[in-house]
């Protein structure tokens, strides 16, 4: 495959010590860390929405409140910031695709046993534990692509991002009728995805053994957990903008996954069609998923792609003011096409650093920062929603965030490193 990046963008470029290893890296090898990335993919969004399908079932059993519904939904945005500042430590000193190991594992777990809990707390406990795993596993995934495919970092990024999309879809989706089939219980429902995730395991079980030293770039990649790093990405603005562009994009994301089947369902949709229409939205990553991440790393700057997913969101969110259930299928579409900003994110982190030691340093700050900022969003919707009894005030907030998400998404895109803007050493 030819080199997608080194034309347009010479931080995508691999060292040629990059190349040899991956010349010495086996074949098999390669294709079982392409199986892993793709397994590990779709498990890292069926724990947010199939409770999102589930969630007005989940607070009747459980005697929540819609605030308590909104703490609900913004815990994985919490989580994810919270436990993934850890996981370039832990990359460190397990190995990144170790870490990955253990982090589905712990999606395993807490999916397994979080519907059997009694009680809210319990249930949100067990819920942190599933979303500690994803939360390493976001930040490692940009990595182990461009440890291992520095060349192909976008139709890497593409395949990873599709494989997301439609775990979040499938999920989205099949929630609802399985739980029909299980005879109703919303327990039974939810606790089936721990079985995918105990699947997604096994590829990287060979890793666990030790650190993996034969990647493209491992040496680098292993440096990227030092304390010294963080403050020097810090002081890069593109650094600072694309984690907001990230939280902001990923504000939106959550909203949508939390709370669009109560949107639905209260313009007077099914519970079933409201699943699949939260499906239809999260289905479009599958296809534009792929897409987008090959179109950027063929664009100096990225501008004109956040521009034009942006203004399909302000669209999806202004019909749902206007005529919820009459266009929902077209409101649906839309908000799955600006959804998409999500691949573009990883894709500019990837871009945004010259190595594989800056592109860890750039993830974990990025992903950490921004979904620190995304966590006011999902719970102040709740809050917006029972007070107001209505989705006017939510759906207007959801709208006035994507004007800095273009802004911040404009300065993100720009063609330049943290490298250059920080001085960091190759």
């Amino acid at each position: 495959m030819p080199d997608e990046t080194r034309s347009l963008n010479p931080a995508a470029t691999a060292p040629a010590s990059q190349d040899s290893a991956a010349r010495r890296t086996p074949v098999w090898a390669t294709r079982l860390v392409v199986v892993g990335i793709v397994l590990a993919a779709l498990n890292l969004r069926p724990a947010i929405t199939s409770l999102g399908a589930l969630l007005e079932e989940a607070r009747a059993g459980l005697h929540m409140s819609g605030s308590v519904a909104g703490l609900l939904t913004s815990v994985p945005p919490l989580c994810f910031a919270v436990f993934g500042i850890a996981a370039p430590r832990l990359a460190r000193r397990f190995g990144p695709g170790a870490v990955v190991c253990a982090g589905m594992a712990a999606i395993t777990t807490g999916l397994a046993v979080r519907p059997f809990v009694g009680g809210t707390a319990a249930f949100l406990a067990a819920s942190a534990l599933a979303l500690m795993g994803i939360a390493v596993s976001n930040v490692l995934m940009p990595v182990i692509v461009k440890r291992y495919f520095p060349d192909r970092v976008g139709s890497m990024t593409g395949l990873y991002s599709m494989a997301l999309a439609l775990g979040t879809s499938l999920a989205a989706a099949a929630t609802v009728p399985v739980t029909s089939a299980l005879g109703g219980s919303w327990r039974a429902g939810l606790a089936l995805w721990a079985a995918l995730a105990a699947v997604a395991v096994l590829p990287w079980l060979g890793q666990v053994r030790g650190r993996e030293d034969t990647g493209p770039g491992a040496g680098k990649a292993d440096d990227a957990a030092r304390p010294a790093a963080a403050p020097r990405v810090t002081r890069s603005p593109t650094a600072w903008a694309l984690a907001c562009f990230f939280g902001l994009q990923a504000t939106g994301a959550y909203i949508t996954m939390g709370w669009m089947p109560q949107i639905f369902r209260d313009a007077g949709v099914s519970a079933g069609t409201a699943g699949v229409l939260l499906a239809v939205t999260m289905v479009m990553g599958v296809p534009l998923a792929f897409v987008i991440p090959r179109l950027a790393t063929r664009m100096r700057q990225q501008g004109p792609i956040v521009v034009a997913l942006g203004l399909c969101g302000l669209t999806g969110y202004l019909g749902l003011q206007l005529a919820p259930a009459a266009g929902a299928w077209a409101w649906a579409l839309l908000l799955g096409v600006s959804n998409c900003s999500f691949p573009l994110a990883l894709t500019m982190i990837g871009m945004r650093s010259r190595t594989g030691a800056g592109v860890v340093r750039l993830s974990a700050f990025a992903q950490s920062t921004g979904y620190l900022i995304s966590i006011p969003g999902p719970l102040l919707v709740g809050v917006l929603y029972q007070h107001s009894g209505g989705w006017d005030l939510p759906l207007a907030l959801m709208a006035a965030l994507l004007v800095p998400q273009i802004a911040v998404g404009l300065l993100a895109g720009r063609d330049r490193t943290v490298e250059d803007e920080t001085g960091m050493r190759d």
